[in-house]
């Protein structure tokens, strides 16, 4: 008896996960625009064509490879003061753990197909956690991209020109210099 007949894996599915693996990974090593089709499929251990198959271009495959879930905390049951410290922390924990979102910061700059991916999440994920928790809903879009602009500011310069001063901040530091920012920028009743 085959996996597939035993409702096991497909070898499909075993071969896309394989591509989106290789993807992630050389999208993060290479960037966008290095990145190729031929070097992706030998990391995959597949023929190019496969590649080509499943996702029918680089742009797609980008797509499906930065396809992912920041897992945002949720922030309405924090108390206020709490929000900015757990927003920058958990977005620490996300850089440092997923290569994929340096490699779709990177790509998003110079790209069209990255950064309408990164205007998705941004649109689709941090956009809802902004309107439930700043004062005046109408505002979440607003607060979202002032809070954003904090956060990604710190990982293009810890995670993608990797400054020095950036880079050799603890944790703790970032989390003692964004937070209260961050927080402001969410929580604060405006005049």
């Amino acid at each position: 008896m085959t996996m597939e007949a035993s409702g096991g894996p497909r070898r499909s599915d075993t071969t896309k996960a394989a591509i989106l693996e290789a993807a992630r990974e050389r999208f993060a090593a290479d960037g966008y625009e290095r990145a190729t089709i031929r070097a992706i499929a030998r990391d995959a251990g597949i023929d190019p064509s496969m590649v080509m198959r499943y996702y029918g271009n680089k742009e797609g495959l980008f797509a499906a490879a930065s396809e992912f879930d920041l897992r945002l905390p949720e922030l309405r049951a924090l108390p206020a003061k709490h929000i900015g410290a757990v927003l920058v922390s958990h977005f620490l924990d996300r850089w440092e753990q997923d290569e994929v979102l340096t490699a779709l910061l990177r790509a998003s700059v110079t790209n069209a197909a990255a950064a309408e991916r990164a205007h998705e999440i941004f649109r689709e994920q941090l956009g809802p956690v902004a309107a439930g928790v700043c004062p005046d809903p109408a505002q979440a879009p607003r607060r979202a991209a002032l809070a954003a602009s904090q956060i990604l500011g710190m990982a293009l310069a810890r995670y993608v020109l990797r400054f020095p001063p950036a880079v050799e901040m603890s944790r703790e530091e970032v989390v003692r210099w964004l937070a209260p920012t961050v927080q402001r920028y969410l929580t604060e009743v405006q005049p």
